[in-house]
């Protein structure tokens, strides 16, 4: 029998009846960049529509964004020149003013909303990597410790969440351990499983002032041409105690969210990066595509591949949309 396919597509309650992918608010969590100080906002001149931001600021943008229906934020230090050091130790200073400012961001929201940190030493490190250095070579596990004493002093501080972006071996492991130690049996770790060595970072390193003073990370990143690989470092991952599985980037690696969906029970989590949101903030600004569809799409797009929750700058642009009723829903 001949088959009209198009009939399901004829209208748009018809199309949204049959839609297999939903995309909400609370699927999505909203990168902040945090900078000491008062009244600070300043926009990322690679990343348009993006600012450094302290206190003062950060909190009516949340307040916004929970009015969207914006709930899960993942915040990044903006760390001053003069507070770094080889070995990060401002990372886990009492008076770093990245846990003073979630301690009252928790005080001010409580568990209205869920905050997930990032646990690295380059925005720390006077070297600008994840790990220590030593005569060019980044040392593993060294590195570890500093790395478990960073999370258990951002759990003390608040965060729900544990992001270690490292991509040291076993760190799962060691700040697992460390946060139980501690007491802190109820934090979960959001691991950056699979992040690769890729190009698309720069507006971020811009952000944070964090790109390598030399070399490049391509020895504890992941090489772009491997995808079995990121199974085995997900098998690792879980093994180690993670509670969440991210791959970094998103847009150009949707084969590896749809792998790790496919080969875990644990939630899995993008993260589209700076460099994809610039490339469609620099079309849409030239006039190529239209920002308004081309976003939604785009994220849409993550979510099918797999992505049970996507890191995005487009977060709160497409929470606006969502709630607004001449927004891009049908």
């Amino acid at each position: 029998m001949f088959q009209r396919t198009r009939r399901t597509r004829r209208t748009a309650p018809i199309r949204a009846g049959v839609a297999e992918t939903h995309l909400l608010p609370q699927h999505l969590i909203q990168p902040v960049f945090m900078a000491d100080g008062k009244n600070v906002k300043v926009e990322i001149a690679s990343l348009p529509g993006q600012f450094r931001m302290s206190y003062d600021h950060i909190v009516p943008f949340i307040e916004k964004g929970l009015g969207l229906g914006l709930c899960q934020y993942i915040l990044f230090p903006v760390i001053p020149e003069e507070k770094k050091d080889t070995y990060a130790s401002y990372s886990y200073d009492e008076e770093n003013f990245y846990l003073q400012q979630v301690r009252k961001l928790k005080a001010h929201f409580g568990d209205k909303i869920s905050l997930i940190s990032d646990v690295a030493m380059d925005p720390y490190s006077s070297d600008g990597h994840d790990g220590i250095v030593k005569d060019g070579i980044i040392l593993n596990d060294p590195s570890l410790a500093i790395l478990a004493k960073m999370s258990v002093a951002q759990a003390r501080a608040g965060f729900d969440v544990i992001g270690p972006s490292d991509m040291m071996d076993g760190r799962v492991l060691a700040i697992r351990e460390a946060l139980d130690e501690e007491g802190f049996t109820d934090k979960a770790i959001m691991s950056y499983t699979a992040k690769y060595a890729s190009a698309f970072y720069g507006p971020f390193r811009d952000a944070l002032d964090s790109a390598p003073k030399s070399g490049d990370k391509k020895t504890y990143q992941m090489d772009p041409a491997n995808r079995r690989e990121a199974l085995h470092e997900a098998m690792l991952d879980e093994e180690e105690g993670a509670d969440y599985l991210m791959v970094k980037p998103a847009l150009h690696y949707m084969d590896i969210i749809s792998d790790l969906k496919a080969d875990s029970s644990l939630p899995i989590v993008c993260y589209h990066v700076s460099g994809e949101c610039a490339m469609l903030l620099a079309a849409a600004e030239k006039g190529w595509l239209d920002f308004d569809t081309a976003m939604p799409e785009t994220l849409l797009g993550l979510k099918r591949a797999g992505a049970d929750l996507i890191i995005s700058y487009f977060a709160m642009d497409y929470a606006s949309r969502y709630n607004s009723s001449s927004g891009f829903r049908e």
